[in-house]
């Protein structure tokens, strides 16, 4: 991640790539725009399927997926588990013969390919996406708004003649406005899509980032609820917190580093040929069963990260759930079933910080261990990314706190970062590359010589 600073005032058009001409200019903005409009809009639709999907798949009065599972019966989480693995692989087989193109990864696009994008095989894994995760696939639902902003803007480049830079800039702006409307967080987007995904937080680049990101999450304001992800107790920093804070960070970063490790070996083992019609179905049938003692596993992970910022969760509870959820997660990608990474990434981190919150709680007694959660979610999310800036602002973002726990937090994420960083330097999204093109990556993100 390059992080450049001009020391005197430019004109607005110096914010925008270097490559970009002055007869150009209205037309990139104008890209931006309609970027901004097109994720909201897909963030938004995209959501309310994927809430009408786990209401027919997960039927009842709770009022979140984890309360209707809880209340269905052994039968149903395997039978909709394996229905959900086979339209998976039905749609992973439909998907390959749809096109020739290889790879959907948005990050590997924007780096190697300047943002180019197969559009039907990207669009077709989003609605897949949605489909196998509203019925109880342990991956993220921020996957799908992420890939289909991620077109709009791979197309709207394409009717503009944008150059290379411009396109590879706008895509990752498209990407962080899918995430920011699918969420709520316009400025935690923003911030996703240049440190984590552009792999360069540069002040050029922040106004087009900021601008797609905030349309988005107001065009998605339409139709879903202006209000935080997670509601959190009101919880404030103290010595003790903040000395618990530089110990777990080390321990999540190390974590971190194994669960990236994992999600790389995942992907590559993923099946092939018929093998991808079977291997959903087991994977998930399996998580079905094992889902009748644990509940928790179903789903991205909301709302046990809900339940462990709250300080709901025991003990003997957390430590198989920290564990089983990862797991859950692993397996989902090695039998290629498609989502996010994003919320699986955050709740093994609220699971793992809850955990070593009662740990320094028999240190120092009376610490809240939903706080811990919290710091730990910040740790696992910025060493997992590598993005450390945007982990902290969407945190802030997700449970509507500004700086009442800011300084533990910053605590534990400085350290994760640098502790996971001297490890291992791939972040969750670059696990797929090849250790050649992580090189090449890690060679772009230095700072030129001067």
């Amino acid at each position: 991640m390059v992080l450049k600073q001009s020391s005197r005032v430019e004109p607005l058009k110096s914010t925008i790539p270097a490559t970009l001409t002055e007869q150009g200019v209205v037309v990139f903005w104008l890209a931006v725009l309609l970027t901004g409009i097109g994720a909201g809009i897909s963030a938004a639709v995209l959501t309310l399927i994927l809430q009408w999907v786990q209401h027919v798949a997960w039927p009842g009065p709770g009022g979140t997926l984890l309360d209707s599972v809880e209340q269905a019966g052994p039968w149903r989480h395997i039978a909709v588990l394996v229905v959900a693995g086979l339209i998976t692989g039905a749609g992973q087989l439909a998907l390959v013969r749809l096109t020739s193109a290889n790879g959907i990864e948005i990050t590997t696009a924007i780096w190697f390919d300047a943002g180019r994008l197969p559009a039907l095989r990207t669009l077709g894994s989003a609605i897949l996406s949605v489909l196998t995760v509203g019925m109880g696939a342990s991956l993220g639902r921020e996957g799908a708004p992420k890939q289909v902003g991620a077109v709009v803007a791979n197309v709207l480049a394409d009717r503009g003649r944008l150059s290379d830079e411009q396109r590879r800039l706008l895509v990752a702006c498209g990407a962080g406005a899918g995430l920011a409307g699918a969420y709520g967080v316009p400025l935690g987007g923003a911030l996703f899509a240049l440190e984590v995904l552009r792999g360069e937080l540069a002040l050029r680049l922040v106004l087009p980032a900021l601008m797609a990101s905030l349309i988005a999450t107001g065009v998605a304001w339409v139709a879903l609820p202006d209000a935080p992800t997670y509601q959190i107790p009101s919880y404030a920093s103290s010595i003790s917190v903040c000395c618990g804070a530089l110990l777990a960070g080390p321990i999540a970063g190390i974590v971190s580093v194994g669960y990236v490790k994992l999600i790389a070996w995942a992907d590559r083992a993923k099946p092939r040929g018929w093998r991808r019609l079977v291997a959903p179905a087991c994977v998930l049938g399996g998580l079905g069963v094992v889902s009748i003692w644990f509940p928790q596993l179903l789903g991205n992970g909301r709302d046990v990260a809900q339940q462990a910022f709250a300080g709901d969760l025991t003990v003997p509870l957390l430590m198989a759930l920290v564990l089983l959820k990862p797991l859950a997660t692993i397996l989902c990608v090695r039998s290629g079933t498609p989502g996010g990474l994003f919320t699986p990434s955050l709740a093994l981190g609220a699971l793992l910080g809850a955990l070593m919150g009662h740990a320094w709680s028999w240190v120092w007694p009376g610490t809240p261990t939903g706080l811990f959660a919290i710091l730990g979610a910040a740790a696992v999310l910025a060493a997992t990314t590598q993005g450390p800036i945007s982990a902290v602002v969407l945190i802030m973002e997700l449970t509507g706190r500004d700086r009442s726990f800011i300084v533990p937090m910053l605590l534990a994420v400085v350290a994760a970062t640098l502790v996971s960083r001297t490890i291992e330097p791939r972040s969750i999204y670059d696990a797929r590359l090849s250790d050649a093109e992580l090189k090449d990556r890690l060679k772009l993100r230095e700072p030129p010589a001067h």
